[in-house]
């Protein structure tokens, strides 16, 4: 530890003893040995100097640090009538912006689980656009822990109250089984950061709108592995890793359940279906992709018996039931294919999209903005078999002869 003013160390260090008091000793001294690399860290973090102050905006009070300390290490909660034997350090602070820092991490973990099974489950990137909701919360919850620390947070009364739940909850429970889990807590990280990885790459394989969306989730893998081994030192990155770990909970769970649920219907089709042709599966929208043999069915054309492309037509199956898929147009101003519903009506137009360049030239070798063109003709020919009718069969009846057959009678010789 550093020796140059190790003063504010010592001071509180003293203070987590003295609120570890109850414990034996040679557990308090095994809870410090722990708790000094951390703090000889911080020391260094924070410069020549350091204040009891800076250290309570980072940790929080030793009091409720050694509330921590004692949850995380499966020890009973202090004893009421214990007393104080050191004064609380009080901060004074609005107890208003550091409710909305508790409850705006609250609100963030449930936006990005949800966000993060919604797109999981559909593997697309549009649900991810909700978080543009959920971050301008988290951004202030960060802007004040950064600036006020967790301390004000760690005396609210409902974080007080979810302590003394965990501290009894862990009491209640093996702690040997916890400390094991504890112990993964660096391959918890790591896998997050896979987890965000895969799913960026996934979310590029099915659009490739998402490759903007990738340097974010690089961004998020390296930060989560980054803070996730300091949230002992340092709390204020609960606001970073703890949202993270809700998105690649829900993720997760969404990945499952999307994998799972098509594992059915493929089953389910395969099983009802005698026919090959017929909705095997769902498209990313949930409704049924028509298919024929192995292939999907995007659109359809029918022909009348002289070769005359039919328009406006609608589809039913046996049972009276529409054989509806989505239907999409172009976007304009994005020259992407967008969804704006779903009918059993067709033919339906064609999307051709591409690149083009900054002379209107399409699909060059120096295009770089994209165009959706909507086709309404009919990209093929058909030839309408003709079919003649058989003509009536008749039975060939050989007709009655009008000469007598040959006699074999002769004239007598005289």
């Amino acid at each position: 530890m550093s020796t140059q003013n190790p003063t504010a160390v010592r001071v509180y260090l003293a203070r987590v003893r003295s609120a570890l008091a109850d414990l034996p000793e040679s557990e308090v001294e095994e809870i410090l040995e722990d708790v000094r690399p951390h703090l000889a860290e911080m020391e260094a973090e924070l410069g020549d100097n350091p204040k009891v102050d800076a250290l309570i905006e980072r940790l929080g009070s030793p009091e409720s640090y050694a509330a921590e300390l004692r949850a995380s290490g499966g020890y009973p909660p202090r004893p009421a009538d214990a007393g104080d034997k050191t004064t609380v350090l009080k901060v004074k602070t609005g107890i208003g912006g550091a409710r909305f820092a508790f409850w705006g991490l609250v609100f963030s973990v449930g936006g990005f689980a949800l966000f993060g099974f919604a797109a999981a489950v559909w593997v697309r990137v549009d649900p991810l656009l909700g978080l543009l909701f959920v971050a301008p919360v988290l951004a202030i919850s960060v802007a004040y822990v950064v600036r006020k620390g967790v301390a004000p947070i760690a005396e609210l009364p409902e974080v007080v109250k979810l302590r003394e739940i965990a501290t009894s909850f862990q009491k209640d429970r093996n702690s040997k089984g916890l400390n094991y889990f504890r112990t993964l807590k660096p391959a918890w990280w790591v896998l997050c950061a896979a987890v965000l990885v895969v799913f960026g790459l996934l979310l590029v394989l099915r659009d490739t709108e998402a490759v903007l969306l990738l340097p974010l989730m690089l961004l998020a893998a390296v930060a989560v592995v980054w803070a996730g081994p300091k949230l002992k030192a340092d709390r204020r990155l609960l606001w970073l890793a703890v949202p993270i770990s809700a998105f690649v909970i829900g993720s997760m769970l969404g990945g499952a359940g999307a994998a799972v649920d098509l594992i059915a219907k493929r089953s389910y089709g395969g099983g009802s279906y005698n026919g090959s042709y017929g909705p095997s599966y769902n498209d990313s929208y949930g409704n049924p992709q028509l298919t024929y043999g192995s292939q999907d069915v995007e659109n359809i054309y029918a022909f009348d018996a002289e070769g005359k492309p039919l328009t406006e037509i609608y589809l039913y199956d046996e049972n009276g039931r529409p054989l509806s898929t989505t239907r999409y147009a172009c976007e304009r101003s994005t020259g992407e294919k967008r969804r704006i519903g779903d009918d059993n009506r067709y033919p339906r137009p064609r999307l051709e999209r591409g690149v083009q360049d900054h002379d209107g030239n399409l699909n060059g070798y120096n295009g770089y903005r994209s165009y959706c063109l909507e086709r309404t003709d009919v990209p093929f020919s058909a030839a309408i078999p003709k079919i003649t009718p058989a003509p009536p069969s008749t039975t060939a009846q050989a007709p009655p002869s009008s000469q007598a057959p040959p006699s074999n009678s002769t004239q007598p010789t005289r």
